[in-house]
């Protein structure tokens, strides 16, 4: 519980603090912090502390179980404080680093702090910096400590309009309390986005739907002709309208690129972001912190008002299984043993499912096995990279990219399961 006795919640709290980067303090005590008590060791430290801007404090014990919740249990605040530390480490190293932690944890810490999986940290990852406004992971907050947590938000700006040159006499707020600011919040309406209005917060199954209307169909469907045996007609419907859709929820779902990790591929975490969002070829054995990354890219037949969100990670070991049904493309350098982890081994029937896209040196021949595997591969090429080349020197990368990007919109757009309403 916050030290000042009010309602609060340590996951609003350390949202707002990485909004705000005003990061929060890791003490050895439930008193605010002072030179004695403060510590940059996680395993040491026994709460956090936050700073408001209206000089209001906030300190949270680290095992104070917060709304965030794996699918065994919740998540701990030590956990998440921990999870966003390490936001950019690529998953061995978090699970490495998990492990060290819970090895230096003294006795009475509050147990071990939990590992969270790959979906898990990056959902807890997005919602914490801004990134997404909603996280399947973590419980709605409860009605007296959101009117709470908005009321602090009402006062913190007013005394940052006074600190900012804009006095509160001057706005005629001078002398606003709290239960005045509270009054104004009460007579507030509500807005939802179409989102929340029109599906709700779980997903419908409208099986029972389809199921009636077979009863109907099943009467209306002619008989075949006396005399002719063939196939018994299905007894599924075939009108696109009852064919069972993925369940949408309010949250849009971002299409996954998947890249090689081959130490020969020219594409790699990287260099594919500057590869595919600045037309601009680099040197693939650049260093990366993190191999997850975020593109985002417009594509008019889909969507022509927002921008998709493309994951681009180099291997499927943390994937879920429906995690498959969002794979759109499929970078490769012709090497079989990339596909070993995947759903889909054989390469025929994975880009059946998936674009597959194979970059190489301009003037280089192609590897038999990528021509071998047909029309769902596609081939282009790029000229050499020569570090003393700059900018100019790699003025037709920008043409090799919008054919990439135009083959990933032309094939998420025939398979039906992409467009402005997912």
């Amino acid at each position: 519980m916050a030290s000042n006795g009010t309602s609060s919640d340590a996951l609003l709290c350390l949202r707002q603090a990485i909004a705000s980067n005003n990061h929060p303090i890791l003490t050895t005590s439930s008193t605010p912090a002072v030179a004695d008590n403060t510590t940059t060791d996680l395993a040491q430290a026994t709460h956090l502390q936050f700073h408001h801007p209206n000089q209001h404090q906030d300190i949270f014990p680290l095992n104070e179980p917060t709304r965030f919740v794996s699918p065994d249990k919740t998540v701990d605040l030590r956990a998440v404080y921990f999870a966003w530390q390490r936001k950019d480490d690529a998953g061995a190293d978090y699970i490495a680093a998990t492990r060290k932690l819970n090895e230096e944890l003294p006795a009475g810490a509050g147990g071990s702090i939990q590992n969270l999986v790959f979906a898990e940290r990056l959902d807890l990852i997005n919602w914490l910096d801004g990134s997404s406004d909603e996280s399947e992971f973590i419980k709605p907050l409860d009605e007296e400590v959101a009117k709470a947590h908005k009321e602090a938000e009402g006062v913190a700006r007013l005394a940052a309009g006074g600190a900012g040159g804009s006095s509160a006499t001057d706005t005629g707020f001078a002398g606003a309390s709290e239960s005045q600011l509270q009054e104004i919040y009460n007579s507030e309406r509500r807005m939802g986005d179409r989102n929340s209005i029109l599906h709700g917060i779980k997903a419908t199954d409208f099986t029972y739907i389809r199921q009636h209307a077979e009863t109907f169909l099943r009467k209306s469907r002619p008989q075949p002709a006396a005399g002719r045996s063939g196939a018994p007609p299905s007894s599924i419907p075939q009108n696109p309208a009852l064919i069972p859709n993925r369940p949408k929820t309010g949250r849009r779902i971002e299409p996954i690129i998947l890249l090689s990790p081959s130490a020969s591929s020219l594409l790699r975490i990287g260099n594919i972001k500057s590869f595919l969002e600045s037309g601009l070829y680099t040197d693939a054995d650049a260093a990366s912190g993190s191999n997850i990354l975020h593109i985002s890219r417009l594509l008019p037949s889909l969507d022509p008002q927002r921008p998709l969100r493309f994951i681009l990670v180099d291997s499927p070991d943390q994937f879920k299984p429906d995690y498959w049904s969002r794979v759109v493309a499929v970078f490769t350098t012709g090497q079989q043993w990339q596909f070993k982890s995947y759903k889909w081994q054989n390469p025929p029937e994975l880009f059946s499912h998936a674009l597959g896209v194979y970059v190489g040196w301009r003037g280089e021949q192609v590897p038999q096995t990528v021509r071998s595997w047909g029309r769902g591969v596609m081939t282009t090429e790029i000229d050499k990279y020569h570090p003393a080349q700059g900018v100019r020197g790699r003025i037709r990368d920008r043409e090799v990219v919008e054919a990439i990007w135009t083959t990933i919109e032309e094939r998420m757009r025939s398979s039906g399961e992409w467009g402005s309403g997912r």
